[in-house]
């Protein structure tokens, strides 16, 4: 397990840490002979909508991979096969009394039917979705890493990766 980052400055005062893991990923389409990627919107804390890809906490029982199909179509109304892990993203941030050490693995997914739509979303957070071009889609998404995860899918369709 990795350590937490250095103790708050703040003398006595150390916050817990807990670890969390999410999965989700780059679910592509052919469309038009060039590949396309559902992207959410949501509003970020202090009301910014950010674009980014789907992705939600792992239910009891479910694999990372079974995690990143369930929630791309849960958060786009698109239905997607795991083709293949693209890497994970991790970050830290506080919540409350604690610190989060967050894990978000992506995977490469092929859009197998579905149509796109925020209905499905039980958690409410997604506020839009769009299907974007997988060569143009870093310039929409908000997260650099989440940039980089795209490229890479991009990379590994192309036979570059």
């Amino acid at each position: 397990m990795t350590q937490p980052p250095a103790p708050s400055t703040t003398p006595g005062r150390h916050l817990p840490w807990v670890e969390e893991r999410s999965a989700g990923g780059v679910v592509v389409d052919i469309h038009e002979g060039a590949a396309r990627t559902a992207v959410i919107a949501r509003r970020n804390r202090a009301g910014r909508v950010e674009w980014c890809l789907p992705k939600g906490h792992i239910e009891p029982g479910e694999t990372l991979a079974e995690t990143a199909a369930r929630e791309v179509a849960e958060e786009t109304g698109i239905i997607g096969r795991v083709l293949a892990e693209l890497g994970t993203i991790d970050y830290w941030f506080a919540a409350g009394d604690r610190r989060v050490h967050k894990f978000v693995h992506h995977y490469l997914l092929e859009a197998t039917g579905g149509e796109l739509t925020i209905e499905n979303d039980p958690d409410r957070e997604a506020i839009d979705v769009a299907w974007f071009w997988l060569d143009e889609v870093h310039q929409h998404l908000t997260f650099p890493n989440e940039r980089r995860i795209a490229k890479m899918a991009w990379e590994r369709l192309a036979g570059t990766a």
